[in-house]
């Protein structure tokens, strides 16, 4: 599947990495030139500017937001030019729920699907893997899902619990559908993304298979 990923930091680079090495295809954007040329130095396809990453992208485009919180906004304005209805957005960094509510109501007139998500991995996450909880209509992140198993952690070697055996949904895998718009983001401890490892109520497994770092 093809991706384009802008914001390149030490997670956002990892997952690019990670989905190169999976077959995944991924166009890159960031404001540091020399990080976009890294990446393109590891099979990515560079991009000069938002406006060119999107012309870069197959349609229906699917763009991966991996910035700091405070500059979302920002980028979806620079990006909503150049998107056409279908296309997809993920945010994968730290915005306040209640956003991602409001950013989904705006854009669903321009039939252009929001996807708020989670992430845990930190730096381990290029070979652990990503834990992620995921908000969004079920059409948009449906399409998605062979990026998200690419990110994830996967079942892994640990024992699963005495009648559990079988992987029940994407859960045991390290990834979740929640529910809609902003449960991905909800403002709380993060139920465990593979029940079969830790009780749901408690706090997501990163912190055994991801490293514990979160974005």
């Amino acid at each position: 599947m093809q991706l384009g990923m802008i914001g390149l930091g030490r997670m956002g680079a990892n997952m690019v990495r990670r989905l190169i090495r999976n077959g995944h295809k991924c166009v890159v954007f960031d404001r540091s030139a020399k990080v976009v040329s890294q990446l393109v130095e590891e099979k990515a396809v560079g991009a000069a500017s938002l406006a060119d990453l999107v012309k870069k992208l197959e349609k229906p485009r699917a763009v991966w937001l991996m910035v700091p919180a405070a500059v979302v906004d920002e980028t979806i304005v620079g990006l909503l030019p150049q998107l056409d209805a279908g296309d997809v957005l993920i945010d994968g960094g730290n915005s306040y729920y209640v956003d991602d509510i409001r950013r989904a109501k705006e854009l669903a007139p321009k039939r252009i699907h929001y996807v708020d998500v989670g992430t845990s991995g930190g730096v381990w996450g290029l070979e652990r893997g990503y834990c992620m909880m995921i908000g969004g209509e079920k059409d948009g992140v449906k399409r998605l899902d062979p990026i998200f198993s690419t990110l994830a952690p996967g079942v892994g070697g640990i024992p699963r619990t005495p009648g559990r055996e079988k992987p029940d949904g994407t859960s045991a895998l390290g990834y979740l559908h929640c529910g809609p718009s902003g449960a991905g983001h909800l403002p709380r401890p993060r139920p465990c993304a593979i029940p079969s490892i830790i009780s749901t109520t408690s706090i997501c497994p990163t912190l055994r298979r991801c490293g514990g770092a979160a974005v």
